[in-house]
């Protein structure tokens, strides 16, 4: 991957440092070493099922259904809940997953469209228009029933965020307990020098809001429905 072209950077932090009344650090910060952690405990005493059972508690609270499935019940269960949501138009990504999860049939139904990043205006219309947008978690946390996706070109945020409903496959072993762990897991990639997308989404349930006068609007930013469903055996 390029990296892209720093210009004007040392004129730049010049600038802050004087506006702050002061002259340029020139040595690096060291990461200060906390005594404790609290943000590191939360949860992190639960086994696996546990973080399952804590999940789909915190998905009661959130407005989201939730199934489980094993590797041979996934596809059944997967089109049962894309009748149960209205059927296609459906949208879902470039993804290795479809296939290795043994549910490659969902790409070949007539109402389903992979996205291609290069027609990516045309594709972002056919999500505005589809009923359900269809994606695998890439990490999930247990704490808020929220699901994390790194979006890039095959993997596009559109498909998540346009359609009317949306469903989440969830494999078992993307559970953590929380956003703590989810940034470590980030932050080590980072470290290996793996390439991170510049578009990390959280999704935690359909598009609620409650600013005005504390009164719960679903779909206001996003589908109005969300499904997630657990593989249990991976």
């Amino acid at each position: 991957m390029k990296r892209g072209t720093v210009k004007n950077r040392e004129d730049f932090l010049n600038n802050i440092a004087n506006g702050l009344g002061r002259n340029r650090r020139s040595t690096k910060i060291t990461r200060p070493n906390k005594e404790f952690q609290p943000q590191l405990k939360v949860l992190d005493n639960l086994t696996k099922d546990e973080l399952v059972d804590e999940f789909k508690l915190a998905c009661e609270t959130i407005h989201t259904n939730v199934r489980t499935a094993t590797g041979d019940s996934l596809l059944p269960i997967l089109l049962d809940e894309i009748k149960t949501l209205g059927n296609g138009p459906i949208v879902t990504p470039k993804d290795h997953r479809f296939k290795s999860y043994g549910i490659e049939e969902l790409l070949e139904r007539e109402d389903t469209h992979v996205w291609d990043p290069l027609l990516g205006k045309e594709y972002i219309d056919y999500a505005k228009g589809s009923n359900i947008g269809i994606t695998f978690s890439d990490i999930t946390l247990a704490e808020s029933g929220t699901v994390v996706l790194f979006n890039d070109k095959e993997k596009a945020r559109s498909i998540s965020l346009l359609p009317t409903a949306y469903i989440a496959i969830i494999p078992k072993s993307t559970i953590v307990p929380r956003l703590t762990q989810a940034a470590q897991q980030i932050r080590k990639k980072v470290l290996a020098g793996e390439a991170i997308p510049s578009c990390v989404n959280f999704i935690s349930g359909p598009s609620n809001s409650a600013d005005i006068e504390f009164n719960l609007v679903v779909g206001v930013h996003g589908p109005i429905k969300a499904s997630y469903i657990i593989v249990l055996d991976r």
